[in-house]
């Protein structure tokens, strides 16, 4: 075993030991005899081989010897961190038949998801049932209302059955959990906020800045521009709507916002190709690993993501300030450090993913650079002006940035695909072609989507200034992940098992050690950025066309626009009326969901509602909506349904007040006059909610999104509502609330069904949709979004999925409705004191 790679030989012998006592389990004090009967042997044989004037074979004993116990420790090590719990233990308590009270302090802020939060939480006592608390010490995992805040450093009391992790035949939540030292769990949580705070004051600050920092990329960009680059800047990807978050992982560019190795990696190649260029070589790394920390920190620098700093900065100075073989020792040496911090790293897929990602950079990229350098000085770029130790300054520039934006990726593919495709099932096809064309406008994504977020946390105009500059970035990103992800193609489900991850990995090991290519590094070529900054005229030109083209489309066109938004199975409503105030119905339970399909409709930051709606205050009805707010408030609510109806219609009755919103109670018969002869009509107002009627001329749509059994019994003798243009069928579809004989008095040309394809209580009721019968119906599990648009005379209809556009013309009503003689009223304020005229029909 040469002085070279003895380090990457004994990494490998601890992380194997580590495997093996992963399938082997013996006790701690085994391994550690069986290690030092090694360590006995070793050193009888080495005495015995010199002895006798042997000794090359002596090395080699010594060097086995070494490997050996190098492998038996890192079973050792692996066997003492298996958990065994006794009474001061918080996992001593685990699936227990009766609830337990645990006090405890919050470790890290809430894992926001759209229908609850993870609270991670440090346990400091716990109480059976004995009236008094118990002195335990574990971490606790634990699942709150997602409408409650809590804070780092908050003491809380919390009731419910404590359990251990489940675990699945595919997946192991409990292997998973205790990788992060977690081993214990509360599915349901009754919370009591206790006095006083514990925590370190300098994690409470890093993490009320990140906080701090999430929030104004809210109030700056418009969703899912915002999401994305919460993912991107703060590792918060929780925001991304289940669709986007799939066209990602399709088309293999989901590392862009998953903080992991192959992100950091990604991203320390462009860093050091941007300050390389500018700084030169050295400078350039060193401000490239300085911009990772920083990353790193701004993140919240929890285990993940320093460990896929860790090995981005490994990355970097591997390749640009030592030899391959200083990199790979440095690469496995970091390894076995950080698994022998925490040995639950190797089962880690993230871990796996950072490891595969910088071994393939530290490999191939160089290697890939010089080659391409080679093809294009022969085959592309010919200048018979320029000889070999005068090379062209064009080859050096252009293999700069193809490595930067096409290489580096392909690198890291290369030893990252096996383990994504044995862990997921699933291969990206497009990944090689979407690449190159998302990836070379990441920087400005980061660094003036940063710039943006940082001068809006010191004055919020200038950082909405600086959102403008990099919303085309981020909405082109966007962009193309969608089309990409939409191609037949993209991605598709394969089954790779165990040997052909081996069989992968030994195939390319062989490649590798027999080419001579690989034997030596090349240094990159400086380049200069050019010196008539032609590109930076055209791009100011691109941004500007990109930003008058999404204003011009945000103008109202003088129709009435009213868009069922895809919500899952409860009821999101947007009305855009024709002089172009908005109008937002309920909301839904998925606040990803609603806040990025908002965001898309909306004016570019301008995003206040002009109203909120709320016609149901039933929990899935409205779960979305107090944190929505933040981002999207309203200047004015009418309020329909009993406030203390759930949890979640009472904290946004708690933000309404707090903001000084004015709310009117809805009453029946009362008319929001939506402008230009346009109205919305409040038929029935119970504790459940309301139903709306919407009429501009000819077009009349029903939104029963409040309907109760009495709602239904008084429209039932309402003659008036007769003939309809549109008709939202009530929950979904639940047979009771949408009778056949009231769709057929209604005879509505059009049906519009709000429905996830996964709901548990199964809607919608098939006997709702033979009542429907040969009507026109849409869904928004089947067609995503439906909008309804009208100019009082004609309505065209469109969908996200299925068909295109729909033209439709509306039944005549037998006596034209007059038009209101005063229209909506709206300032640029965001709240208004004064509320648009809402009267009282006699």
């Amino acid at each position: 075993m040469s002085l070279s790679r003895s380090l990457v030989w004994v990494s490998l012998a601890f992380l194997a030991g580590i495997v093996i006592a992963g399938n082997v389990s013996l006790p701690v004090q085994i391994w550690l005899f069986l290690a030092g009967i090694a360590l006995a042997l070793g050193l009888l044989w080495r005495f015995l081989t010199h002895s006798i004037g042997l000794d090359t074979l002596a090395q080699d004993v010594t060097s086995a010897t070494i490997l050996a116990i190098f492998l038996l420790l890192g079973a050792a090590r692996y066997q003492s961190a298996i958990a065994v719990f006794d009474a001061f233990d918080l996992g001593w308590y685990n699936d227990r038949p009766y609830e337990t009270l645990v006090t405890a302090r919050v470790t890290e802020p809430p894992d926001q998801r759209d229908n609850y939060s993870n609270l991670r939480l440090r346990a400091t006592g716990i109480d059976t049932g004995g009236g008094t608390d118990l002195q335990v010490d574990g971490l606790l995992l634990a699942r709150v209302d997602s409408n409650e805040e809590y804070h780092y450093g908050q003491v809380i009391r919390l009731r419910g059955y404590l359990e251990s992790p489940p675990e699945g035949e595919d997946f192991s939540y409990r292997e998973y959990l205790a990788r992060q030292n977690v081993h214990s769990m509360m599915a349901s949580a009754d919370v009591t906020i206790l006095p006083g705070e514990k925590g370190n004051p300098f994690m409470a600050g890093m993490f009320a800045f990140k906080r701090r920092a999430l929030e104004t990329i809210y109030r700056i960009f418009p969703d899912p521009e915002a999401s994305l680059l919460a993912g991107i800047l703060l590792g918060e990807d929780n925001g991304l709507p289940k669709d986007l978050q799939q066209a990602f992982k399709d088309t293999g560019t989901s590392h862009i916002i998953a903080i992991s190795g192959f992100n950091i990696a990604i991203i320390a190649g462009i860093f050091l190709a941007l300050f390389g260029r500018a700084f030169g070589k050295t400078r350039g790394a060193f401000l490239a690993a300085a911009g990772i920390i920083f990353y790193t920190l701004l993140v919240g620098a929890n285990a993940a993501v320093v460990r896929a700093a860790v090995m981005g900065v490994t990355a970097l100075f591997a390749r640009h300030f030592g030899r391959q073989q200083a990199g790979l020792n440095t690469l496995f040496g970091v390894a076995a450090l950080m698994n022998l911090v925490n040995p639950y790293y190797l089962q880690d897929v993230g871990f796996q993913l950072s490891f595969a990602a910088t071994l393939g950079l530290i490999l191939y990229a160089q290697p890939m650079e010089r080659f391409t350098a080679n093809f294009l000085a022969r085959y592309v770029i010919r200048n018979t002006q320029h000889s070999e130790t005068s090379p062209d300054p064009r080859i050096a520039q252009a293999s700069s940035l193809i490595s930067a934006f096409f290489l580096l990726t392909l690198a890291a593919q290369i030893t990252t695909l096996p383990i994504m495709a044995y862990h997921f099932n699933r291969i990206s096809l497009v990944s090689f072609i979407a690449n190159p064309f998302i990836l070379p406008v990441q920087p400005a994504v980061m660094i003036l989507g940063g710039l943006a977020d940082l001068l809006g946390m010191i004055y919020e105009p200038l950082g909405q200034i600086a959102a403008f500059i990099a919303w085309p970035f981020v909405a082109y990103t966007i962009a193309l992940v969608d089309y990409f992800g939409n191609v037949s193609w993209a991605a598709f489900s394969i089954d790779f098992p165990f040997w052909m991850v081996i069989a992968w990995y030994a195939t390319l090991l062989g490649l590798t050690v027999g080419r001579d290519p690989l034997k030596e590094l090349f240094v990159a070529l400086k380049v200069t950025l050019p010196k008539i900054p032609a590109w930076v005229f055209l791009a100011s030109l691109t941004l500007l066309a990109l930003l008058v083209w999404r204003a011009v489309l945000s103008l109202p066109d003088g129709k009435l626009h009213i868009t069922f938004l895809d919500v899952e199975t409860s009821d999101a409503i947007l009305i855009e009326t024709p002089s172009g105030d908005t109008i937002l119905v309920n909301g839904g339970e998925s606040l990803s969901q609603l806040s990025s399909q908002l965001g898309r409709r909306l004016p570019l930051f301008n995003r206040k509602l002009d109203w909120l709606i709320v016609a149901s205050t039933q929990e899935n009805q409205v779960n979305a909506l107090p944190r929505l707010m933040e981002r999207y408030p309203p200047s004015q609510a009418l309020w329909a349904g009993n406030v203390e109806a759930s949890f979640p219609s009472r904290k946004l009755n708690e933000w309404l007040v707090s903001h000084q919103v004015r709310v009117t109670r809805a009453e029946a018969d009362q008319v929001l006059d939506l402008g230009d002869g346009a109205t919305l009509r409040v038929l029935h107002v119970d504790e459940r909610g309301a139903v709306l009627l919407i009429e501009y001329g000819s077009f009349r749509a029903l939104l029963p999104v409040g309907m109760s059994f009495d709602a239904l019994d008084a429209l039932r003798a309402d003659d008036s509502l007769h003939p309809l243009t549109a008709l939202l069928l009530a929950e979904s579809g639940l047979t009771q609330l949408n009778p056949e004989s009231w769709i057929a008095s209604l005879d509505p040309q059009l049906v519009i069904l709000s429905v996830s394809a996964d709901n548990i209580l199964g809607l919608p009721d098939l006997e709702t949709l033979d009542a429907v019968g040969p009507r026109m119906l849409l869904r928004t599990d089947a067609n995503g979004w439906i909008e309804i648009v009208s100019d009082s005379q004609f309505i065209w209809v469109e969908v996200e999925r299925g068909e295109a556009t729909i033209a439709v013309t509306p039944t005549p009503i037998g006596a034209e409705t007059p038009a209101p003689t005063e229209e909506l009223f709206l300032t640029e304020e965001p709240f208004i004191t004064e509320t648009p005229e809402v009267t009282e029909t006699p």
